[in-house]
């Protein structure tokens, strides 16, 4: 069982780094920073699209990797 959710926590690991990679940049030029962002106030749009499916997915891999981290740390202590 630890050596199965070893190699799960190492799969998930990769996946995690590739969906995080994947999704689009939020780029902030160099006028918010000197403005304080203040033309972002009302610029927050709710995520659609191939956006929104990355940003679950790597919430679902990373509740993977959470509850898979925990079983081992079970798993080693007993």
């Amino acid at each position: 069982m630890y050596n199965f959710l070893m190699s799960v926590i190492w799969i998930d690991s990769v996946l995690i780094i590739i969906s995080v990679l994947m999704q689009p940049a939020k780029t902030n030029d160099a006028m918010s920073s000197l403005t304080g962002g203040a033309d972002d106030l009302f610029a927050h749009a709710k995520p659609r699209g191939f956006e929104a499916f990355m940003q679950k997915v790597t919430v679902v891999l990373g509740v993977i990797f959470f509850v898979t981290a925990l079983g081992l740390v079970w798993l080693s202590s007993h």
